[in-house]
This record gives C-alpha cells, sequence and structure tokens, in this order.
C-alpha cells in the first residue's frame, strides 16, 4: 500500500528578483533614503578629525610653541637694557614662535589624508563616499577651517600681549594694516601651507615620507642658501633667500630677510597658486589610483 505523498511547496522566489511581489505591500522604511551631498562628507571628515589623538597633540604643540614663545620673546626684550629699532614694530617678534609652529601644521596636514592610507581605513571612506574629489575637497575645507582660526586665535593673542609688554620700549606702534598682516595674513598663509601638506600626503601616501619633504621645503632653501659663498651662484642664493618660506613669513611682519623679493600681500598669492596646483595634481592621481 503506497503512502501518499505531501506535496512540495513550491520553491520561494527571492524578493530581489524581477517582478516578485513585496511581502508587506505599502510597507515604508522608517530611514530616511536622501541623496548625499558635501554637507555629509563635511561632517564625516569634522567628525575624523577632532576624534583623533594626533590632532590634540599637533595643535597642542602648535599653541605651545607660538603663545609661549611669542611671551618669552616679548618679555625678554621688554626688560632687557637695549630698546628695539624706531623702525621695528611690536609685533615682529612673533615671527619666532610662527615659524617653528608651522612645523604642526605641516604634520597636521600630512596625517588628515596619509595616516588613512597607512591604517586602511581609507576603504571604509571610499566605500561611504565613492564621489573621491568630494571626500578630498571635504577634508580640505574642515583642515584649512580648523588650522586658520587656531592659528589666527594664537597670533592674535601674542600680537595683543607682545604690544602691552614693549610698550614704551622704543618699538614704532603698528598700524591697522600691520596689525591685520601679522594675524589674518599669517593665518591663511599658515592654513595653505598646511593645506599643501595636506595634498603632498594624498600624492605620497606615506606619513613620515610626506613629513620629511614638507620640512625640507621649508627648512632646506635657506640652510642651502647660506653655504653658497661664491659669486657665480650669488643669483641662486638670492632666488632661495627671497622665496624661502621663513622669508615670506616675515614679510607678514615687516621683517624680510632680503631687501628684494616678495612684499605686501606677495608671500599670499604665491602660497595660493602652488597650493592650486598641488590640488589639481592631488585630485587627478586620486582618480586615476586604485585605493
Amino acid at each position: 500500500m503506497s503512502t501518499p505523498q505531501t506535496p512540495m511547496p513550491p520553491a520561494a522566489q527571492p524578493a530581489w528578483e524581477a517582478g516578485a511581489a513585496s511581502p508587506h505591500p505599502g510597507y515604508t522604511s522608517p530611514i530616511p533614503v536622501v541623496r548625499t551631498h558635501l554637507g555629509h562628507a563635511l561632517a564625516s571628515e569634522w567628525t575624523k578629525i577632532k576624534s583623533v589623538r594626533s590632532t590634540l597633540w599637533t595643535l597642542g604643540v602648535f599653541v605651545v610653541l607660538v603663545i609661549g614663545i611669542g611671551l618669552l620673546t616679548g618679555g625678554v626684550v621688554a626688560h632687557s637694557s637695549s630698546d628695539l629699532s624706531g623702525n621695528e614694530n611690536a609685533l615682529t617678534l612673533g615671527f619666532f614662535g610662527v615659524l617653528l609652529g608651522s612645523i604642526c601644521i605641516i604634520t597636521l596636514g600630512v596625517l588628515t589624508t596619509a595616516s588613512e592610507y597607512g591604517t586602511g581605513m581609507i576603504r571604509t571612506t571610499m566605500t561611504a563616499c565613492p564621489t573621491r574629489g568630494r571626500v578630498l575637497a571635504a577634508k580640505a575645507l574642515v583642515f584649512f577651517l580648523l588650522s586658520f582660526v587656531i592659528t589666527l586665535a594664537c597670533t592674535a593673542v601674542v600680537a595683543l600681549a607682545q604690544s602691552a609688554m614693549l610698550e614704551g620700549s622704543g618699538a614704532r606702534r603698528p598700524s591697522g594694516g600691520e596689525w591685520f598682516k601679522a594675524t589674518v595674513g599669517v593665518s591663511l598663509y599658515l592654513a595653505l601651507l598646511g593645506l599643501i601638506s595636506l595634498l603632498i600626503g594624498s600624492v605620497l601616501r606615506h606619513s613620515a615620507g610626506a613629513i620629511t619633504i614638507m620640512i625640507g621645503v621649508v627648512l632646506a632653501p635657506l640652510v642651502i642658501a647660506l653655504f653658497m659663498f661664491t659669486r657665480s651662484l650669488e643669483p641662486v642664493r638670492t632666488a632661495l633667500f627671497e622665496y624661502s618660506i621663513p622669508n615670506q613669513l616675515g614679510v607678514f611682519y615687516s621683517s624680510s630677510l632680503s631687501d628684494s623679493g616678495p612684499s605686501g600681500w606677495d608671500p599670499l598669492w604665491i602660497m595660493l597658486g602652488v597650493t592650486a596646483a598641488f590640488g589639481a595634481g592631488a585630485w587627478a592621481l586620486l582618480r586615476e589610483r586604485d585605493v
């Protein structure tokens, strides 16, 4: 006697197959589906840059160097027996702290991009935002604004403190334009220098290599020029002095290392052009390379 066979149910058709009916007609997901834009990338990059310890350490050292050296030099000069020359303004002494602090801005700029390649987090970033140009733009904008605001706050504190300490010491009272250059101008210049470091980090994808190159860019031209004694190398020596990073920073403090070369706001326009060139190169390489 044969046992009746139970009919097998038809194979379940996956919901993703074309033409399949929804198991829950009329269902709407509570999670909103929105088109991503630059604002989302900016929020992501801001979360990353404020969450890592390298940001706290590099900016903390930057604040200590700029404000600490600025106050120290101002205090030493104010209590020395020799007065400043009447041609020098009270803001000139802020140059020393800013020059040393630029190394911190360079380091943070490189780490903003290159560190993600070292840890492999760049794969997650590019998966979340496949538009690579948007990622690079968000990193650049967040870093630029952060470094500009921090530098502006530090240079303003140093400028106010040095003006108060050096009042009556023989230094010339700075004009409004000199105040603007020694605070806003220097802050824009350092933020652009750090932005170039960020772009170099994106190109090289190696933190130590990019930091080494940027420190060399800041210091090497001036050091090389100091050892060029022959007359035939005088034009090269002069050019290295004029366009070195320390000399261009000195222009904002009216204390240029040479009598010729960039003046006024020229260093800022030079740095802006260099930043645009490196930005175009980094964007092109980011589009063509594999992550």
